[in-house]
């Protein structure tokens, strides 16, 4: 099928502005709990009453700040509560919220301010005002920098005190739908970040078809903890959306102990991306082989992906149902338990999970589904829901949209969602919107019922020396499903064969250690060279190439000792390869592998 839509039936108001619901629900139910707060190892409720109050004095204090209708303001910090006041706070002020990551460096956040003309910036804490002092002291357009740590929300709160609650009604009713909601620099795995501007409109939109799609998820009543970073268009779509379908959510930026605060919390369904489920699966199965209880997980794990494919061919015979019981007891259970104990479902979106991960988790019980999109279509553009799923796919397009494929093989989009074109860049703009389809610059395919694959990115595709058209997705997807492995690079573009880079995964190789008899301090230079080792990543590699023609197999890698991390440059704060700056600062390594 070349192109699949689907109508619309929801409306977008002349006059939507995101910050109506806050004010909606503060006089129809004040007692609501759109959410809560970290508090001394636990969580208290903050209502929507009190929501919209806190709202409404940060607001106060932007306008009194010198903020005008179509300002940008800025916030750069972790996934707290403070963001999501702030952002409601100046959407309710007239103005824009310029989105960055905690992560960005120096020169990152210098381009975004400087482009934006960003005219406040609001921090997390002391660390990041100090690191981009000397930025922030030659932005030309800002003001001022505030704290979230040093009380930026009382602060602005205490400021805005003169400013009238009609000269705040009045600044908000002047928001109009097709008004700029957020600028996000997309992060870029190459070239310069392009502003995305996405309007009230656009957001309006998400929120509506999302909430059709995931509606027996999304409603009064259910809990989510979000930890990914709201920089991120993913988590900025669901933390609204899940607000306008009364959700309560907890917000989070320390993964190193989500077990914990999941017990915690309980959250009815998740969000992330796929290297986190892969991390959950690889963490599960590391523990069994450290327990000497590997073939029962592999067994587990075998079952689990069978019964899901049985059950979405609609027939599961009775013995695999027996096999499957016997399962949910011994190893299922503890998987459900470390999300919580009563998570029934997640949402994976970012980059491909991989039909192996997606059937695991669904013959588990906690069913993975899988969406699509960018942040140019403000987040979702295709979902996979209950009523419509195709493990391997990534769903068909959301309520009032529509997907199709260009000669070239690049999924095109279509609708409400999708953003009018980048700040101040109608070069790029025109290039990737034509006759008002987007170019998303994924490869793809749609079937005949209307659901979407994609393939891998254009600009990503390796052509061998001997003309070979090569998507890495493929085999990188495949070599993280081992324990061992943390990141792979697959290379080969104008090379006589396939190759990959292979890093280590850090939390694993204490058990490997353990079981293989390997003293503690031995270092990980040593470790790349021990023939069991490289025995298994070898297992990896061939499992890889079994799912690949043999002109796309990996013939040669290297394994390398430091990892690719956000920190290092050489990652997305999403967890995306930025393969320029990979080759660039490992180029000697990768040409090691021609030798």
């Amino acid at each position: 099928m070349r192109e699949y839509s689907v109508p619309q039936s929801f409306v977008v108001p002349e006059d939507a502005s995101m910050a109506d619901s806050v004010f909606r629900y503060a006089e129809e139910d004040p007692t609501f709990v759109p959410f809560k707060r970290p508090s001394n190892g636990g969580w208290v409720d903050v209502t929507a009453a009190e929501f919209a109050k806190q709202v409404r004095g940060v607001a106060k204090g932007l306008i009194a700040a010198g903020i005008e209708s179509g300002d940008r303001v800025a916030i750069l910090s972790g996934t707290r509560y403070e963001w999501v006041v702030l952002d409601y706070a100046i959407w309710t002020a007239g103005g824009c919220t310029v989105a960055i990551y905690e992560t960005s460096s120096p020169d990152q956040a210098k381009w975004i301010l400087e482009d934006s003309a960003t005219k406040l910036l609001v921090v997390e804490k002391a660390a990041h005002a100090d690191a981009l002092k000397e930025v922030t002291d030659s932005a030309e357009a800002l003001a001022e920098v505030l704290q979230i740590e040093a009380g930026a929300i009382d602060e602005l709160t205490r400021r805005g005190a003169d400013v009238t609650d009609e000269q705040v009604e009045e600044r908000r009713h002047s928001v109009r739908a097709e008004s700029p909601a957020t600028l996000i620099y997309t992060s870029g795995t190459t070239g310069r970040p392009k502003g995305v501007q996405l309007t009230h409109a656009n957001f309006h939109a998400e929120s509506a078809a999302v909430k059709i799609a995931m509606a027996d998820a999304m409603y009064a009543g259910r809990r989510t903890l979000m930890f990914l970073p709201l920089a991120h268009v993913f988590a900025r779509a669901i933390s609204f959306g899940a607000f306008d379908a009364k959700v309560t959510v907890g917000h989070t930026s320390d993964t190193t102990t989500l077990v914990e605060q999941f017990g915690v919390f309980k959250p009815h369904f998740v969000l992330s991306v796929p290297r986190v489920f892969e991390k959950v699966y690889n963490s599960a199965k590391q523990k069994a082989y450290d327990g000497g209880k590997g073939s029962i997980f592999e067994k587990a794990s075998d079952t689990a992906i069978e019964f899901s494919k049985a059950s979405e061919a609609g027939k599961v015979p009775l013995g695999l149902k027996i096999k499957h019981a016997v399962f949910d007891k011994l190893v299922y259970g503890k998987i459900k338990a470390a999300l919580g104990g009563e998570c029934d479902r997640a949402v994976s979106g970012g980059a491909a999970l991989g039909a192996r991960l997606g059937h695991f988790f669904n013959g588990v019980g906690v069913p993975v589904y899988e969406g699509y999109g960018l942040t140019e279509t403000s987040a979702a553009i295709t979902v996979n829901t209950t009523s419509a799923q195709r493990i391997g796919t990534v769903g068909r397009p959301l309520d009032g949209h529509s997907a199709k494929i260009a000669e070239d093989g690049e999924l095109l989009v279509k609708g409400p969602v999708v953003f009018g074109g980048y700040w101040h860049n109608e070069e790029a703009s025109k290039e990737a919107i034509v006759d008002g389809w987007f170019h998303t610059g994924d490869l793809g395919s749609i079937d005949q019922d209307g659901f979407v694959s994609i393939v891998g990115r254009k600009k990503e595709i390796i052509v061998t020396a001997g003309g070979k058209n090569v998507a890495p997705a493929t085999l990188e997807d495949a070599l993280r499903a081992h324990p061992l492995v943390s990141q792979c690079l697959v290379v080969g573009d104008g090379k006589p064969f396939i190759g990959a880079l292979i890093t280590l995964d850090a939390e694993t190789l204490p058990g490997w250690r353990e079981r293989n008899d390997v003293p503690e301090g031995t270092p990980v230079s040593a470790l790349l060279e021990h023939v069991d080792l490289i025995a298994e990543i070898d297992a990896a590699v061939a499992d890889a190439n079994s799912k690949v023609s043999k002109a796309e197999q990996i013939k040669k890698y290297k394994l390398v000792e430091s990892d690719f991390t956000i920190e290092s440059g050489e990652l997305t704060p999403t967890m995306k390869l930025k393969r320029n700056i990979i080759h660039k600062e490992r180029g000697a390594v990768i040409e090691s592998i021609y030798v």
